[in-house]
């Protein structure tokens, strides 16, 4: 007899039958669907904000999410690489607070893939694609109420996203990716911080005008002085980094 197993077989191959089966829809671990839970939760959490150091209970979080143990370690494991956590033995793992000094090398760093990316939309980007930059900004045409700082904080975190997409160079990309989750979580604190909002918007708007204008070396300098902008900021007001 042959050995079939399913209900569905393909045509006999040299007296032996064959299964067919459809591909599979989420070939991903428990570990990778742990990293990508931990990580939102996170980049959402607002560490700045909080009171005391947050520690992951690994045991916690393997009946929270449904799993085992080990494919959470090993999440945790991957996270700890990308700087969002760190193990200290016989205590835990605790979510990372970045120093003031490693969030301006962050920012630093950014400024320079920023820039970057700015010189090469003038250069690559579509007018309809520079265009869809001015959109984002329509409903704070008049400024950036209190009321409407999360709403502008989100905002300005996609106009950021965007800038480094419309680069259309995947390693320029890449190489944000890691380094924008962790500047996403200092944006969201430091917007609503002196008169962060409405700075913002102006160099927004400055940086969309030479963008349009393909003008290569003023879009470049806007974008990389705006990213600095933030971190003379930090530099000076946030001691709560400290």
């Amino acid at each position: 007899m042959d050995d079939v197993t399913g209900s569905a077989a393909s045509p006999r191959e040299g007296g032996i039958a064959r299964i067919a089966l459809a591909p599979l829809e989420d070939t991903s671990t428990f570990a990778d669907r742990a990293y990508v839970a931990l990580k939102e939760v996170i980049v959402t959490l607002n560490i700045y904000d909080q009171p005391a150091e947050v520690r992951l209970d690994e045991r916690q979080l393997a009946s929270d999410l449904g799993i085992s143990r080990t494919p959470v370690r090993e999440a945790m494991a991957q996270l700890e690489r990308e700087g969002f956590v760190r193990s200290v033995p016989r205590r835990g793992v605790y979510v990372v607070r970045k120093t003031r000094a490693e969030v301006i090398e962050l920012i630093t760093a950014w400024a320079a893939l920023e820039s970057m990316a700015a010189r090469l939309i003038t250069q690559n980007a579509k007018d309809e694609e520079i265009s869809q930059l001015r959109k984002m900004f329509v409903t704070f045409e008049n400024g950036v109420p209190q009321a409407q700082l999360d709403e502008y904080s989100e905002i300005n975190i996609r106009f950021h996203q965007s800038i480094i997409s419309m680069s259309h160079n995947k390693v320029l990309s890449d190489l944000a990716e890691n380094l924008f989750t962790h500047m996403r979580m200092i944006r969201r604190k430091t917007i609503g911080e002196q008169d962060r909002a409405q700075r913002s918007m102006r160099d927004h708007m400055n940086i969309i005008e030479a963008l349009e204008a393909r003008d290569t070396e003023r879009a470049e300098d806007l974008v990389r002085n705006h990213a600095l902008g933030l971190a003379a900021h930090v530099r000076l007001y946030a001691d709560y980094l400290d």
